[in-house]
């Protein structure tokens, strides 16, 4: 059953988002390397760039990871109640007034 509140409750890999976002800048390393001693400026700023947005990504990825877990209920809570309609504030639906027909 779903209960509405899943991307509240959702989880996150981080371990493996890290150790992903490690390769990559270990890529990222070696292909800026490679392409500076190859000369092609623009593949190497292009490798360098990649390199800026794997460091972000480990930064923000080892933040959540420092941060701990934050509280997930578990299998014996229930899920939430559906909204009851009579209680949101949604204007009410409008009928469309049927179209008389011709003979």
């Amino acid at each position: 059953m779903r209960t509405g509140s899943e991307p509240m409750t959702a989880r996150s890999a981080l371990r493996m988002r890290l150790w992903l976002s490690v390769w990559g800048l270990i890529w990222a390393i070696v292909g800026t390397v490679a392409f500076i001693l190859v000369a092609r400026p623009g593949w190497a700023a292009a490798c360098g760039l990649l390199w800026v947005v794997a460091i972000v990504d480990m930064t923000v990825i080892l933040r959540h990871i420092r941060q701990g877990p934050h509280y997930q209920p578990g299998r014996d809570v229930p899920p939430y109640e559906p909204v009851d309609d009579r209680f949101s504030h949604r204007p009410p639906e409008r009928r469309r007034p049927s179209r008389p027909s011709h003979p």
